[in-house]
This record gives C-alpha cells, structure tokens and sequence, in this order.
C-alpha cells in the first residue's frame, strides 16, 4: 500500500514533544519530507547531537514511518533564518557556559564531567578553560600532550584528553606552580585569542568553564559568542546560593537562556556509618533559586572522592566502577535534554516560555548577541542523523 507525503506528515502529527508538550509538525520541527521509492527523507530542525531526548523523538519518528511500510532516512538542519547563528564559528553547533557566583563550588568538576559526557555520548566536543587564574581543567582531563602550533604559527591546535578538545591556560604557563599574573584587559586578550585563534574543528558542543563570579570573561564570552544556554552551579551554603543568584541574572539579562542549577556537594554519605549528611545544613538551597527563576534542577551531586578529592585524574563519568557514575550521567543527560529543548523552542517561536525576565530588567539592545547555538554546519548544511533514532558526527 502506498502513502502520500501528505498521509505520512499526519501521521507525524502523533509524535509529540514531551519537553515541549506539543507535536512535531505544529512545532515545525519537521523541515522537510518526501518520499522517494520505498524511502522517506525527513529533515528535523534538531541542533543537539546525541541528546538522549533527540534520540528518542528520531526513534519514535522512525516507529511512524515503518509502520506506514517505508524506510527512514532522517538529517538533522537548522538555519538563521531558525534563529541559529552561521557567521560566529559556523563549525561550532552549541556554545555551553558553566558558571558560578563564586569560586570553590565545583564548577571545573562539572565543565570537565559535562564535556567527557557529551563525548561518551558521541558527540565531538571541545573545552574551554576560561578560568585564567585557576585554570583546573588539565588535572581532570590529563593528556599526554600540550596544545601545538599550526603550521602558520598564528593559531593553536588544542590537546584532547580521550577525545575532547581542550584549551587552558593551565597548559601554557612553564610551571604548574605559577600564577597567572594579569589584569582585566590582558584576560580579556587571552580569552579572545582562546575563542578566535584554536583551530577547534567540527564541534557539537563547545563546553565553556568560565571564572567565578560575573567578571570580565563572563561579559567578553555573551558579547563575543551566541551563547546556546548557562549551566549554574552552587553549593548548598547560604553565600553561594546568594552569588548563584547574581550569576544567573548575569545571563538572563544578556538574553542566554539557562540551562538550570547544579547544586554541588549536596551530600556526604558515610561509608562507615552509612548515614547522609548535610554538611552545609541545607541541601535543599538550589530548589529555592529554581523557584524564584522558574529554572530547572539540573541535578545534585554528592560529596565524594571521586570528584577529586584524593587526587584522581579522571572524570567519573567515564569511571564505571565509581559508585557515583550513575549519578553523574544522569546529571549530563539532562543537561543535554534541556540543550535540545532550547534549541527546538527556539525553533518554535517558544523560547521565551522559559525566559521570565521582564524587557525593562535585560541590558539595552545591542549589548549582547542574542542567546542560541550556531548553525547547523558550514553554510547551513545539513547533518546526518547518524545512529539510532540521534544526530550523528
């Protein structure tokens, strides 16, 4: 039996977007259908490789179409016109910030666990330590080898530690003991040589570890970059909280959508006495800034030695015989679901569903760019959708 390409897009009209609440042809997340012998070639406005959310709506999208008798060939496209940048680093599909209010909360833990994540995943990923004066990103994501110099001698290639790209300062200082000396202007020309002169490649996410605080790289990062969305971090004391609050405002009212809060070292459980402990005397703290932003908790992780503490060079995600992998993949899973959602709001016209910062509290137009990953590839070209039911390298 034979379907037409108009039959087949009504029956696309069952897939819904549990992220969304609403199904895909309303939301115009299928940009392109046609049936072509026993084949359908759908395109979907889909810009986050290897989210867990994706997959499942390409799964379910190619659940429809076999039930109708015909193959699947699914590609992933976005474009300007969808509100992604193409001009900022074409290559570079989503720019993920890592943020805090202030220092000693974690936040490189994350950075480092987000990016070894994404690409445990499959997706290509790069960090960027922009944290100048305490660059940590090399301790968690070792490599053998530093960062090298094109043959042009005018850009950098990035070292990988088991396949993210990574650039920090941490590498570029002669012993490991020196400080970064620098003021204001020199950390704002280090963070621009950073984003503008790595030879980064092809990435699907480009994980950004910024400094504490709402400082100078922070604002160089929103006004050089379209920025696809901010992850928080915080612990559950009262004065990280209190900083957590400023820097989520930071990137609201540059228009950068938020991702959610992680709160850190929320919890201690013993293994002797196997009882948990609170040590801050309240793990509930990050649930208050949710509600009063209207963000989502990204996840909560424990106090453990896994994270660091005794010194281990790795990032648990990767570790599974850590007895907090689960937990942190759980976190890095969401994190990627709440990217994807993002991006297909942005598509949708819905963005501002999850933005409740009034016009007369954001920055004068002109500030910033507006908040979204860049496009889709050189060009706009479209990407496949390799995999399962997910977009692919």
């Amino acid at each position: 039996m034979s379907i037409s390409e108009a039959e087949l897009q009504e029956r696309l009209k069952m897939v819904e977007d549990p992220q969304i609440g609403a199904e895909i042809i309303s939301l115009n997340l299928v940009i392109g259908l046609a049936i072509e012998g026993d084949t359908a070639k759908v395109s979907l406005a889909f810009n986050s490789p290897f989210a867990p959310g994706e997959m499942a709506l390409g799964d379910e999208i190619r659940g429809v179409i076999s039930e109708a008798g015909l193959e699947t060939e699914l590609h992933a496209e976005v474009t300007p016109e969808m509100g992604f940048d193409d001009e900022i680093f074409p290559n570079i599909r989503n720019v993920i910030a890592v943020a805090s209010g202030k220092g000693g909360v974690g936040k490189t833990t994350v950075a480092a666990n987000l990016a070894a994540g994404l690409d445990k995943l499959g997706a290509r990923v790069g960090l960027l330590d922009a944290d100048i004066h305490g660059p940590n990103v090399p301790r968690i994501l070792p490599t053998d080898k530093a960062p090298n110099v094109a043959q042009n001698e005018e850009r950098l290639i990035p070292a990988v530690s088991d396949g993210v790209k990574l650039m920090s300062m941490g590498f570029l200082v002669k012993n490991k003991d020196d400080p970064a000396i620098m003021r204001g202007p020199m950390v704002n020309n280090v963070m621009t040589h950073f984003l503008e002169n790595v030879e980064w490649g092809d990435l699907d996410y480009l994980v950004v570890d910024l400094p504490p605080g709402t400082g100078d790289a922070s604002l160089d990062l929103l006004q050089s970059l379209p920025v696809t969305g901010a992850a928080i971090v915080t612990t559950p004391q009262q004065m990280s909280l209190d900083d957590a609050r400023k820097g989520l405002q930071l990137f609201k009212r540059h228009d950068a959508p938020i991702l959610g809060i992680v709160e850190n070292m929320s919890r201690f459980h013993c293994p002797t006495c196997d009882d948990t402990h609170d040590p801050f005397g309240d793990a509930d703290g990050a649930e208050a800034i949710c509600d009063d932003y209207g963000v989502e908790l990204l996840g909560k992780l424990p106090i453990h030695g896994d994270y660091g503490a005794d010194g281990t060079e790795a990032p648990v995600v990767k570790d599974h015989g850590s007895t907090v992998h689960d937990t942190t993949s759980d976190l890095i899973e969401r994190i990627a679901n709440r990217i994807g959602e993002i991006n297909r709001r942005r598509v949708a016209g819905r963005l501002d569903e999850i933005d409740d910062v009034d016009d007369a509290e954001k920055e004068p137009s002109g500030t910033a760019r507006l908040g979204g990953g860049p496009g889709g590839g050189p060009g706009g070209q479209p990407r496949g959708m390799g995999g399962p039911g997910g977009p692919g390298r």
